[in-house]
């Protein structure tokens, strides 16, 4: 456990804290191939990148899953940062942000930040587990993500539109459409993946961990991986 109460692993994560099999029994059955892929999952299986014994500063986000209905099928909600942002302007991403002092661990941390960003109600959620903690280079960040069930969907919208330019909430049918997936090249050689919904090119450390939930939920249909696109230079390199 790190100090903002981050699991060093999947299966950590997974069991904490009391009533965790009654919690896992109020979902939807989608979750259940998720969780149970879940519970043996390590930063491995999610990036390439050794986290180094002095990294950077504890952040979190928030994978919320939710349903428009119980036929609808799970969706996630994201966000697309502003253009005018000096760091990641412009790029899709989950709510989040850096761990403040009086956060009392990563999943609350990953709710304020939603919260701020979008007006989420933190009460409308239930945390279902964490996913194993992730170093991003670029920015010196630890980043836990913290996966959720939006039990009770209700309207989000940009709160300040000089960070967060639109949100959506995304179905994983269109995630995992063929038509939709690709791998991008970034200037620097780099080659990872990437959806296009929404009018918006998902890449980097978003894509990544979305490709595999995608692919541990059971979700992920074959598609085209030789389809690779140049992406222009942000001056953000991703994680993967």
């Amino acid at each position: 456990m790190n100090e903002f109460g981050a699991a060093e692993s999947g299966k950590d994560a997974a069991r904490e804290g009391a009533g965790w099999d009654e919690r896992r029994k109020r979902l939807p059955e989608w979750w259940e191939p998720l969780l149970t892929r879940l519970e043996l999952a390590e930063a491995a299986d999610f990036t390439r990148l050794p986290t180094p014994e002095a990294a950077g500063r504890e952040s979190a986000v928030l994978i919320l899953l939710g349903e428009e209905s119980p036929d609808s099928g799970p969706d996630v909600l994201m966000l697309q940062r502003a253009h005018t942002l000096r760091n990641h302007a412009g790029q899709p991403a989950f709510p989040g942000g850096a761990c403040d002092p009086g956060d009392a661990d990563v999943a609350a941390t990953a709710l304020r930040e939603a919260a701020e960003e979008v007006g989420l109600d933190p009460t409308s959620v239930e945390v279902v587990t964490h996913l194993p903690t992730l170093w991003i280079p670029v920015s010196d960040f630890l980043v836990t993500p913290v996966l959720a069930w939006w039990h009770t969907p209700h309207p989000v919208r940009p709160v300040d539109l000089a960070e967060v330019a639109r949100v959506e909430r995304v179905p994983v049918s269109e995630l995992v459409d063929p038509d939709n997936r690709l791998r991008v090249r970034s200037p620097s050689g780099w080659i990872g993946p990437a959806f296009r919904v929404r009018e918006m090119l998902v890449w980097g450390f978003t894509a990544g961990v979305l490709s595999t939930l995608l692919e541990m939920a059971g979700w992920s249909v074959p598609w085209p991986i030789d389809r690779v696109e140049g992406l222009p230079d942000s001056g953000n390199a991703p994680v993967r």
